[in-house]
């Protein structure tokens, strides 16, 4: 009887391919939206990404997310290193600078001071030159996509050749040295991203009487860095999470105060809408145009439940095909904007969403399709 099924399903190509067009546009919508704001949301908490060696990071209780700087005074650092559990604790400034370009153009960049002595916080992904080429004097490392976009060096003929070793830049009026070029994680407002340390990143900021940004901190042995976190804001009256927890604290602040999630979620739902009402209302239709077979079956003897058990099987093979052409889709699109600004990130979790989106989808539609099998009057094959 499955096979049976699957011929009626397959034998209809119009029917078949409306219900694929349908499952397939849902799919591919609510996996590509998705992955796009999971994008965004990975870029807002970059700068943590890319700093894996710190457990915990800690700041002023008043932060609302990475890029919410309240700088903290020199003496919190040492007040933190004195905390029981601290393996290290190292500085490190984070601000917006305006770096002037050859041709006097200015571009802004966001500026990581890494610690003098360990370097620790700087870049892990070196294209070219090394992390220990900061202690140069001078000596800046610049992200890859940054050199080649926006901080690319303007030529006399109106083109422009990637910022390479060797090239200068200044920065709030201080000239800078180009050492290196990294990869790292792109910011949320795609901002070229330029390391130095923290001394010199300092001497660049406009005075301030204060400017550290965060404390970067590693636990011992022995201690997790949710103790820690414990223990710090304890004794320094500071706020301190680990890194998951600053990540997802900087992901509530933009889901709370900014349109985001609602304009993200508003094409989700259009899409699971628009699939079902196309999906449900063509599969609805195949039924109706072989209610005729399913009442000879009916009538030789299958049972009801036999035939609820074909209309499963025919949706779970149009849900399956249009789901792995919906997702497909969004991976090549994905795929072919890798090195652009559009932001792309998709996990495994929302293959589960659009998986289990698609399920409901064919649910729907086969409900429909059962409701009307079960009323049949196996009578109706002899009718007209």
């Amino acid at each position: 009887m499955i096979r049976v099924a699957l011929k009626m399903l397959i034998g209809d190509r119009a029917k078949y391919i409306g219900i694929l067009i349908g499952i397939t546009f849902a799919s591919f919508l609510i996996t590509q939206q998705s992955a796009i704001f999971t994008g965004i949301m990975a870029r807002s908490f970059g700068s943590i990404t890319d700093l894996p060696s710190a457990d915990v990071w800690v700041m002023d209780p008043k932060v609302q997310y990475i890029d919410d700087l309240k700088p903290l005074s020199d003496t919190q650092l040492f007040r933190v290193r004195g905390v029981d559990g601290v393996d290290w604790a190292v500085p490190l400034y984070k601000g917006l600078l305006k770096a002037r370009l050859s041709n006097g153009t200015f571009q802004t960049v966001a500026v990581l001071g890494v610690d003098d002595g360990t370097l620790i916080g700087g870049p892990s992904r070196m294209v070219q030159g090394e992390l220990a080429d900061l202690r140069n004097a001078d000596a800046l490392i610049v992200d890859e996509v940054g050199a080649k976009t926006k901080l690319a060096q303007p030529l006399p003929d109106g083109t422009s050749r990637p910022l390479v070793v060797g090239d200068t830049l200044e920065l709030n009026d201080h000239r800078g040295v180009v050492v290196g070029i990294c990869k790292t994680t792109r910011t949320f407002q795609s901002q070229p991203v330029v390391y130095t340390t923290f001394t010199r990143a300092t001497t660049f900021a406009p005075r301030e009487r204060k400017l550290l940004s965060f404390v970067l901190v590693h636990a011992k042995a022995g201690v997790s860095p949710e103790q820690l976190c414990a223990r710090i804001r304890h004794v320094t009256g500071l706020a301190a999470y680990t890194s998951s927890d600053f990540k997802w604290l900087t992901v509530g602040y933009y889901m709370k105060n900014t349109g985001i999630a609602v304009n993200f979620g508003m094409s989700v739902l259009l899409g699971l809408l628009i699939g079902t009402i196309i999906a449900g209302q063509t599969f609805f239709n195949f039924t109706l145009d072989n209610l005729r077979h399913f009442g000879a079956l009916k009538a030789m003897g299958a049972s009801s439940w036999t035939l609820v058990r074909m209309i499963l099987v025919q949706a779970a093979l149009a849900g399956s095909v249009g789901w792995g052409l919906g997702v497909g889709g969004a991976a090549i699109i994905g795929r072919l904007t890798k090195n652009t600004e559009l932001a792309f990130l998709m996990p495994w979790q929302l293959l589960a969403i659009s998986g289990t989106a698609v399920i409901l989808i064919s649910l729907l539609s086969a409900t429909l399709a059962i409701w009307k099998v079960i009323r049949l009057e196996p009578a109706i094959v002899f009718k007209g």
